[in-house]
């Protein structure tokens, strides 16, 4: 069974799709903060780079955005299967200060700008239309040739010259009408823009692509789904509104939510996001994985954990093996984690294993609406595979950097405090008369450090000099604060007083 659910609240909507009730995808939009990519703007070039064979532009944001070359090329400079006619140079195409029409087809993601090309196009609910390509293509989740043919045949008989379009998934069994309908209005879409763009000056934004929800009706509400759940009363009026025009033989699955609880608790999903933000992913066998990002790739290691199984050790590494591999396509998705995927299985001695294994990972992404690659196992025995890059991964939307540890995830060991603490008492003793010093610490390193009562003795003891500690919650857990220093008397006064 799966379930579309929309927490829409006032400055921030929230869409969860369920599989069987497990949580594979989860989208967050702010009002404040819109998703870019779709969006098509005139933008200026501010600087043309042949060595990287790319330009950056500038279309209004924070940081500029990025062209390559193959994304810049226009039809007049390819041959009839839409390929560069000649080896083709950047400056070939673009000048600096030039003004361009440019889409966004990769949000900004940390400190790389958004990604833009100059070949448009405008998705609808069955075709993506690509006004300057000659080409139409069905998708490939089409598998019936005769279907196959018979939407290219109407596709040819409607699309207008020098225009192609791709055909989405939703089109299979769709009428000539349905189809010519949801192409005529991308048609007159693409015309406003074109008039739009020798209006103002560079940089502006001309067309603002659909928001979650709206996407999330056009894109994802198709006919496998057999609930789509929302809790907002007018969003839900204008959900029937835009599903009564868009796929009417859906609207009878589209509920109102009116319980008292919050929506996401009720299906269990916050619990779920919160464990798509942990490093490690239990198993139902007892096994595990671990799940390491960096900017560049990601590493996950499969582990057996709990597990012992109860024929023999071969058996036993199958079994969590396959396991794994079902949660980690599911986690790539949930986690929209793209790039360079690199994973530890456990090792098997025989290559029928590693087959079967492989089997299962390539079945569980299928279901992934993101392109996917798997490589295979290196000499290593870790399986390589790629996953496209779309948008921020979900750790990136709902976390930030800690202020503390700087991303790392890391504080000093209780060793190294002991070390600061014999450094600050030297100091201390070094440049004052002082009997006693307080030291504030945060009370997580205070409760590490009261296990070393010890070693803090033996200091005392060698340096002179009384050491109290105090955990504190102003002090953060990288700080380590002298408070006061003064006769040993003193300091006992003051430590009563507080």
């Amino acid at each position: 069974m799966k379930e579309i659910i929309v927490d829409a609240s006032l400055n921030q909507t929230r869409v969860a799709l369920l599989e069987d009730g497990d949580l594979v995808e989860v989208y967050t939009e702010w009002e404040s903060n819109r998703r870019m990519v779709g969006n098509i703007y005139k933008g200026r070039i501010t600087n043309v780079l042949p060595g990287m064979q790319a330009a950056f532009v500038d279309i209004g944001l924070e940081k500029n955005a990025f062209l390559y070359v193959k994304d810049a090329i226009p039809s007049d400079f390819t041959d009839v299967d839409n390929k560069p006619s000649r080896e083709i140079s950047i400056k070939d195409v673009v000048k600096n200060g030039q003004e361009i029409i440019v889409q966004v087809i990769k949000e900004p993601i940390g400190t790389k700008g958004a990604r833009v090309t100059t070949h448009l196009t405008f998705p609808g609910r069955y075709l993506v239309l690509m006004p300057y390509v000659n080409y139409i293509g069905v998708s490939r989740r089409i598998k019936e040739e005769s279907e196959r043919e018979r939407i290219k045949k109407v596709m040819e008989e409607i699309i207008p010259n020098n225009m192609g379009v791709i055909v989405r998934t939703a089109a299979e069994g769709k009428e000539h009408r349905e189809l010519r309908e949801d192409l005529k209005f991308l048609i007159k879409l693409w015309q406003r823009i074109e008039k739009e763009k020798y209006l103002g000056f560079a940089p502006k934004i001309i067309y603002r692509d659909l928001d979650l929800l709206q996407r999330t009706l056009r894109d994802m509400f198709t006919n496998d789904i057999d609930r789509f759940v929302i809790n907002s009363k007018e969003k839900y009026e204008s959900v029937i509104e835009l599903i009564e025009w868009i796929a009417p033989q859906l609207k009878n699955r589209v509920e109102l939510f009116t319980g008292e609880l919050d929506l996401f608790d009720t299906y269990n999903i916050e619990t779920m996001i919160r464990n798509a933000l942990s490093k490690k992913v239990w198993l139902k066998s007892g096994g595990y994985i671990v799940i390491d990002q960096t900017e560049a790739l990601t590493a996950i290691d499969v582990n057996t954990g709990k597990y012992v199984g109860s024929v023999d050790l071969e058996d036993t590494v199958l079994k969590i093996n396959k396991e794994a591999a079902k949660e980690i396509a599911k986690q790539l998705r949930l986690r929209d984690i793209g790039g360079i995927i690199i994973i530890d299985f456990i090792d098997m001695n025989h290559p029928e294993g590693e087959k079967e294994v492989l089997d299962v990972l390539q079945q569980a992404l299928a279901n992934d609406r993101t392109k996917t690659n798997v490589l295979g196992i290196t000499q290593l025995g870790l399986l390589e595979m790629t996953r496209k890059k779309v948008r921020q991964r979900i750790s990136s939307i709902l976390q930030k950097k800690c202020p503390y540890c700087d991303g790392s995830g890391r504080i000093l060991s209780e060793y190294n405090w002991i070390h600061l603490l014999e450094k600050e008492a030297k100091r201390v003793s070094r440049h004052t008369n002082s009997e006693a010093m307080l030291v504030e610490v945060n009370p997580f390193v205070y409760n590490a450090l009261k296990a070393e009562d010890k070693q803090i003795r033996a200091l005392e003891n060698q340096i002179g000099i009384r050491i109290f500690i105090r955990g504190t919650e102003d002090v953060v857990p990288e700080e380590l604060r002298v408070r006061s220093m003064g006769s040993l008397e003193k300091m006992n006064l003051l430590i009563e007083r507080e």
